[in-house]
């Protein structure tokens, strides 16, 4: 595949989402990995692009239900909005675009305060909002490239809990704000289950592996016929790490399900997915999810460490840096050997502070840190060793070294 120009999340900030009260990441690069102790908040952290997702995808409303609303919601403790801004570029060396987004909720229910969207034409501009919506009501500027001496258009939506950005990014007058909606309707955040993937679905091909993966034969099969050789990179990146594995194969059953079959080397016939190993169909499910012939524009992977063994984590890490030229991935785990192939201003350390509040530091800016990894130290070594300024990240939970460890 040619190297494609994917949007970039440059920056993010969130406020008052469950334990995220004030956080913010900048300089986020193409592939970045969050590390922390169960508890630190990297499932919350997590959940916010699943969240944003969702509420451009199914709705606000569903999203804010599905998570018990302001009730479980809302930082404890805090009574304004939950606020969401995203800095990014649709392309490199665009404008950076910012994209802001409160939500409060009022007796009839959850609605959006405030969504905007802001750039700067030139290096020398000032910036400017072009698209400035309040409770349902607000103005843009059409076009390709907004200017602030263009007119603003007023616009009014039926719903104050309807998303402006989804609502108008479906009309072509609003390429900008269309682009938007489009990259985050297609970031695909993976919830991989090794046991969702022994299922016998339906046949029929399909180009994308569910969130769950309990789709994989039929994205295989997807692969047989329609990338060939892509499955044949994948299969062969797969014989690689798992020892004496022939081939994986999608077979139709008379009753019109698929049935995912693995087979080995020494054995003459090939067994069912159902009795294959769970590291064995977590590295299929998550070559395949990386190798996507058209890959979504963010992949978000929560826990890949799980059931995969500790030396088949190093070959995940530069699967994950290769796919990071055609998408944005974001990750969390709590394993060394992941992060021992990561570059320190790809790793990100959540940890509580001593009102319980999370905290969220890179390790390249932590003091030495640079340093060690020039003398030929691995930041999951290092982790493990105790060096990271914060503390060790599966213990700590208050805050930097010297300081008290609240759990």
């Amino acid at each position: 595949m040619a190297k494609q120009t994917v949007p970039r999340i440059e920056s993010l900030r969130v406020k008052n989402y469950r334990a995220l009260r004030d956080v913010e990441l900048r300089k986020i690069t193409p592939m970045s990995a969050f590390l922390g102790p169960n508890g630190s908040g990297k499932s919350t952290l997590f959940d916010v692009f699943a969240f944003l997702s969702e509420c451009f995808t199914v709705g606000l409303r569903r999203a804010w239900d599905k998570r018990g609303r302001f009730k479980e919601l809302r930082t404890r403790g805090s009574d304004g909005a939950i606020e969401f801004e995203l800095k990014y570029r649709e392309k490199p060396k665009t404008p950076i675009i910012t994209y802001r987004l409160a939500i409060n909720e009022n007796p009839k229910g959850v609605h959006v305060e405030t969504e905007s969207l802001r750039w700067r034409r030139g290096s020398k501009g000032q910036p400017f909002r072009f698209f400035d919506f309040r409770q349902g009501e607000g103005r843009v500027i059409a076009g390709e490239a907004p200017d602030m001496k263009d007119t603003r258009i007023d616009e009014q939506l039926d719903d104050a809990s309807m998303l402006a950005v989804s609502a108008l990014g479906q009309l072509a007058r609003h390429p900008r704000v269309s682009a938007l909606r489009r990259f985050i309707t297609g970031w695909h955040l993976s919830y991989l289950s090794a046991d969702a993937t022994r299922g016998v679905p339906e046949a029929g091909p399909q180009e994308r592996l569910s969130e769950t993966g309990d789709n994989l034969p039929n994205v295989i099969q997807y692969l047989k016929e329609q990338h060939p050789q892509q499955l044949k990179r994948i299969l062969s990146t797969l014989k690689d790490r798992v020892p004496r594995l022939e081939r994986v194969d999608a077979e139709l059953m008379q009753d019109g399900r698929l049935l995912l079959q693995i087979k080995d080397v020494p054995f003459e016939q090939p067994i069912l997915a159902k009795f294959a190993s769970d590291g064995t169909l977590k590295m299929l499910s998550y070559l395949t999810l990386l190798h996507d012939a058209e890959p979504p524009e963010l992949i978000g992977i929560e826990e890949p460490e799980n059931y995969l063994h500790p030396r088949l984590l190093a070959g995940l890490t530069d699967e994950c840096r290769e796919a990071s030229a055609f998408t944005q991935l974001m990750i969390t785990t709590h394993s060394p050997h992941f992060i021992n192939g990561l570059r320190a201003e790809e790793v990100w350390v959540l940890y509580r502070d001593k009102q319980g509040f999370t905290n969220c530091k890179r390790t390249a800016d932590m003091l030495g840190i640079k340093d060690f990894l020039e003398t030929g130290a691995k930041l999951g070594q290092l982790w493990m060793e105790n060096y990271f300024d914060i503390g060790d990240p599966l213990t700590n939970a208050g805050g930097p070294k010297g300081g008290t460890h609240a759990h």
